[in-house]
C-alpha cells in the first residue's frame, strides 16, 4: 500500500497525516508517476492554511520528480518508464505515487537528476516568468530581490546576474547574506540592520531600480514601492509575512507612475508550449552551469510537517526537498 500526506481540514503542520493512498489506475489523458522526491514550497503553506483553498480532503504539493509508471488512454506526451517532473496545479505531490494529467510533465534530461528536478521546477520556472515575462530583466537592469537566500532568490540572482543585471538582495542573517553573495547578488541589505529603502537608493544613486521581486508581501510591498525608479515594476509573488493591505492603485501614479504585477506560475505556463519554453530554458542554464541549484536540506515525506515547521520559521534556505520511502 502506497502512502501519501493527506490534509483533512486547514491549519497548522499538524493537519498533514500520513496516511494510506493508492490511486486509482490512470484514466484518459493521466499518467501515473512515482516519486524519487517531491519539492517543499512557501505556497504548501499558502495551501495548508488555507489562504489559498483547495477541496478537501486533498493531498498538497505541487512539485515533484520520477518515473511513469503507466499511462492512462489517449496520452502521447510521456510513456511508461519516462523520468519526468512537473510543477504547479493540479495539488498531490505530497504522495509516493500519484495520478496527474500527462500534459503537465516534463521530460528530464540525462543531465539532470530527479532530486534536482523536484528542487527546481517551480522555483526555477518562477524565476523564468520573473527574469523574462514581468519584466525583461538584460544587460544594465538594476534589481532589488527580497528573501535573497530562499529557493527562488537563489535561483533569480543567478540568472539575472548571467543575463548583465544589478542585483540588489535583501536577506535577515548573517548567513543568508553570505549565501546571497555567493549567488550572484552585487549588493546585500540587512533589513535587520538598516533601511533598505535608504540603502538601496544609496546604491543607485538616488535613481531608484528598475524592478522588484517581491515574495515577502506584508512587510516589505510600501516599502518596496519607493524603491523603484519612475515607470519602475513592482512583481509581487508572494506574501510569506502575510496578506497584503487592499491598495489604492492612485499610489502607483504619485510614485512616479509605477507598474505592478502579481503573477503565478499556474497562468505563465498554462499552454503546454508555455510550460515546455520555461522548462526548457531552465534546464539549459542548469546544464550550462549558470545556475547552481542548491538542495540545502531534505525531509523523509512522512516528516513533511516538520518541515513545513522549519520552513515558516525561517530555518531553511535553498531548495528542501522530501523524500518518499
Amino acid at each position: 500500500m502506497a502512502k501519501a500526506i493527506r490534509m483533512h481540514a486547514t491549519g497548522g503542520p499538524d493537519v498533514l497525516r500520513w496516511e494510506d493512498h493508492d490511486p486509482v489506475p490512470p484514466g484518459e489523458g493521466e499518467a501515473r508517476v512515482r516519486h524519487d522526491a517531491v519539492g517543499l514550497n512557501f505556497i504548501d503553506v499558502y495551501h495548508r492554511t488555507g489562504v489559498y483553498a483547495l477541496p478537501l480532503p486533498v493531498t498538497p504539493g505541487l512539485e515533484g520528480a520520477g518515473v511513469v509508471e503507466a499511462v492512462g488512454p489517449g496520452v502521447t506526451e510521456v510513456a511508461a518508464g519516462d523520468r519526468v517532473a512537473y510543477a504547479g496545479q493540479p495539488p498531490g505531490a505530497y504522495a509516493e505515487v500519484r495520478n496527474i494529467p500527462a500534459h503537465r510533465l516534463v521530460k528530464l534530461p540525462p543531465e539532470i537528476t530527479t532530486r534536482q528536478a523536484a528542487g527546481m521546477m517551480l522555483k526555477g520556472m518562477t524565476a523564468r516568468y520573473l527574469l523574462r515575462g514581468c519584466y525583461p530583466v538584460t544587460f544594465g537592469t538594476t534589481v532589488l530581490l527580497h528573501a535573497a537566500a530562499g529557493g527562488v532568490g537563489s535561483i533569480v540572482s543567478q540568472w539575472a546576474k548571467h543575463l548583465g543585471a544589478m542585483v540588489i538582495g535583501t536577506v535577515g542573517s548573517t548567513e543568508k547574506a553570505e549565501r546571497a553573495r555567493a549567488h550572484g547578488c552585487d549588493h546585500v541589505i540587512r533589513y535587520d540592520q538598516e533601511d533598505f529603502v535608504a540603502r538601496a537608493k544609496e546604491i543607485t544613486l538616488g535613481k531608484g531600480v528598475d524592478v522588484v521581486y517581491d515574495s515577502v508581501g506584508q512587510a516589505t510591498f510600501l516599502k518596496s514601492l519607493d524603491c523603484l525608479r519612475p515607470m519602475g515594476t513592482m512583481v509581487s509573488f508572494g506574501q510569506s509575512s502575510g496578506k497584503i493591505a487592499p491598495l489604492d492603485i492612485g499610489i502607483l501614479s504619485a510614485k512616479g507612475s509605477l507598474f505592478l504585477t502579481r503573477p503565478t506560475i499556474m497562468t505563465y505556463t498554462a499552454k503546454r508550449e508555455a510550460l515546455l519554453a520555461h522548462a526548457n530554458d531552465l534546464f539549459e542554464v542548469v546544464r550550462s552551469g549558470v545556475v547552481k541549484i542548491d538542495i540545502t536540506r531534505t525531509y523523509p515525506l512522512a516528516e513533511t510537517a516538520q518541515a513545513h515547521r522549519d520552513l515558516e520559521a525561517r530555518r531553511t534556505t535553498g531548495s528542501v526537498v522530501l523524500l518518499p520511502g
